[in-house]
């Protein structure tokens, strides 16, 4: 089953133009690098000031467990870590497929 996640990070106002710069560059990484990431992108927050949210989907608990243990994903997380304003909020998803949804429950 997929396994989505919504982390929440909260920028120094001084450091936006850097941390925009040094995540994406994080994501080509990550995308590269980790087999089991579908998804890897990083969204501004349009309600709150100095806010982004990263969306992530893995494959499964499997392919989310070797994330940022690959020592490509730690030398270009280095950067970013004095951007932060303070610790990031992390929600776990699960996904819901297809082979999930009883065929009794009818269609559309």
């Amino acid at each position: 089953m997929a396994l989505g996640i919504v982390a929440t990070l909260q920028i120094k106002p001084d450091q936006i133009s850097h941390f925009e710069t040094h995540f994406l560059k994080l994501a080509e990484v990550v995308l590269r690098e980790e087999p089991g990431c579908r998804l890897y992108a990083l969204h501004r927050s349009r309600a709150a000031e100095n806010t982004y949210v990263v969306l992530e989907q893995y494959d499964d608990e499997a392919a989310f467990a070797l994330h940022g243990k690959y020592e490509a994903f730690k030398m270009a997380n280095v950067p970013l870590k004095d951007c932060l304003a303070g610790p990031p909020t992390v929600e776990l998803l699960d996904g819901v497929e297809a082979s999930s949804i009883s065929t009794t429950e009818g269609a559309l």
